[in-house]
């Protein structure tokens, strides 16, 4: 198989490290994967904010640039939701067809899915708290959404507890929100400082040592919030944990 790996800007920019581990994770599983340099933002920010025309031709030239590959991959669950949900109603107002949606996965979705990963040669021995971000279980169905009243499952905790001496726990309410949301995080900032908040103290009772999660923007936003209170709990992306040893 050829995949395509596709970093979202702002881990390009803020978390390249993140980027670093997923390469890793894919060629350790032999995977043949090609990074794309002429790639750009997929034009999420823009839709999101109302202007569906300025992210029209980036998302045609997201898909010209990896039409090519079997799978394209991105260690971000709302920038690949964003390409697999938004492009084709997008591309169908101009007469176009969305030939990348129907392959694009999150990280975690594809060595679950696709890789089928049933072993992983790191060690991380710490407890983590593990966030589930909106994108990743509502849109990719990474995990069991609480409203659904189905058998829990998550694809991610999955992952993590092959790697040996990880202890997962989640907090009380296990996908409540972060309050980040893109644009909602600008236009409605008290709102989503309160909800980061509860978010960060949620995870901070469990007593981890790190907040992990599969979206870098969840992260971000926790992190910043962690900062500002000084508090000892740490964030980690979860590729980083997946990609320990490597």
């Amino acid at each position: 198989m050829k995949v395509g790996l596709f970093v979202p800007c702002y881990v390009n920019a803020v978390y390249p490290e993140v980027a670093l581990a997923s390469y890793k994770l894919l060629t350790h599983f032999g995977v043949d994967v090609d990074y794309p340099v002429d790639q750009t933002c997929c034009g999420q920010p823009m839709a999101n904010a109302g202007f569906e025309g300025k992210a029209l031709p980036l998302a045609k030239q997201f898909n010209d640039l990896f039409e090519e590959f079997d799978y394209i991959v991105a260690p971000s669950g709302s920038c690949a939701g964003f390409v697999k949900d938004t492009y084709p109603r997008l591309m169908e107002k101009e007469g176009c067809t969305s030939k990348v949606s129907g392959k694009v996965y999150d990280l975690c979705e594809f060595l679950y899915d696709i890789l089928k990963v049933d072993k992983l040669p790191g060690k991380f021995p710490h407890k983590v708290s593990l966030h589930n971000s909106c994108h990743g279980l509502r849109e990719l169905k990474l995990g069991s959404a609480s409203e659904l009243n189905i058998k829990p499952y998550s694809k991610v905790k999955a992952l993590l507890n092959l790697v040996e001496g990880v202890k997962v726990v989640e907090p009380i309410r296990v996908d409540e929100c972060c309050g980040f949301g893109g644009m909602f995080s600008i236009e409605e900032p008290a709102i989503s400082i309160r909800m980061g908040n509860d978010r960060v103290n949620g995870h901070s009772d469990t007593e981890a040592e790190y907040i992990t999660g599969a979206d870098s923007s969840c992260l971000m936003h926790m992190g910043g919030i962690v900062d500002k209170n000084k508090m000892p709990i740490k964030m980690i992306h979860v590729v980083e944990i997946l990609a320990a040893g490597l």
